[in-house]
């Protein structure tokens, strides 16, 4: 479910800043919509705060149904039964109770996983199984990630097939490393997975296409909308041009078109002139 909230601020960008820190967000969680931008006036004269429109994704705040609440009141009835039926349902039980405790399938490989006491040993095993799975060999090489967590580079031939489109068939590899690793661990650690260096790569043409967007936009003096991109590529443009002067970032629409517009911001000097002739105007 979607909601909105509308924060005003002397600038759009305090405004923008205001509102992240009520609601808890990050930039790239919610969408930005600037409904009235702010004019400093002269000499107080004329000022207008500036108001924006902030649209977030407020699924993790709806309650639990009441559906769920009355449950409760139906389970002392099957309790007598219960208590008979215990004896006969003992032994079918206990197999379910071992089975749902193997991290991965059934088999020889069940108790290679248990003997795995690292989490690196653990992310080796399921890579070498996953590769197996969709044939291809690749040389892997894992160390440990300035503070804390893993890097995997993956090395070989055809190791396009691991990439994929603009890395999406990577990036799907690594979200399901993380999640069979970390998966009833007390120890989360974070998993990156990478081949060939492409995500270096990745990110070096993303931080050029930001600045070369970002200039376009100081020039043109106008708004650059960029093309759809997950999460983290987001997060690179956002980062990339979090300091350059004359520009804010903001990310629109839901995934998987969700993407980062680059929005020109006038100067102290422009809006002082803006507001110069305002005033004139008026008068």
């Amino acid at each position: 479910m979607q909601k909105s909230l509308e924060v005003r601020g002397k600038t759009a960008d305090d405004a923008i800043a205001a509102g992240l820190a009520e609601l808890g967000l990050e930039r790239d969680d919610v969408s930005v919509e600037i409904v009235e931008r702010g004019k400093k006036g002269v000499f107080g004269i004329g000022a207008v705060d500036a108001v924006v429109r902030l649209t977030y994704d407020a699924a993790g705040e709806e309650s639990v149904p009441p559906a769920e609440k009355p449950a409760p009141s139906k389970e002392p009835k099957p309790a007598p039964k219960a208590e008979k039926s215990a004896p006969k349902a003992e032994r079918p039980a206990s197999k379910p109770a071992r089975q749902a405790a193997v991290p991965m399938g059934a088999g020889p490989a069940d108790a290679a996983w248990k003997q795995a006491d690292t989490q690196a040993e653990q992310t080796r095993q399921f890579l070498e199984g996953l590769l197996a799975h969709m044939g291809v060999q690749a040389e892997m090489t894992i160390a440990p990630r300035e503070g804390g967590g893993l890097d995997v580079q993956l090395a070989g031939d055809h190791i396009g097939a691991v990439i994929g489109r603009r890395g999406e068939t990577l990036d799907a590899i690594q979200h399901l490393t993380n999640y069979a690793v970390n998966r009833g661990s007390d120890r989360h650690a974070h998993i990156n997975v990478d081949a060939e260096n492409y995500r270096a790569k990745r990110e070096d043409s993303l931080v050029h296409l930001a600045e070369k967007m970002a200039d376009k936009a100081v020039k043109y003096r106008r708004s650059m909308a960029l093309e759809p991109m997950n999460s983290y590529e987001r997060h690179v443009i956002h980062t990339a041009l979090q300091d350059y002067e004359g520009v804010t970032t903001s990310s629109i629409g839901t995934e998987p078109n969700r993407r980062v517009v680059v929005s020109y911001v006038k100067s102290e000097s422009e809006e002082k002139n803006d507001g110069d002739k305002g005033y004139k105007e008026w008068c």
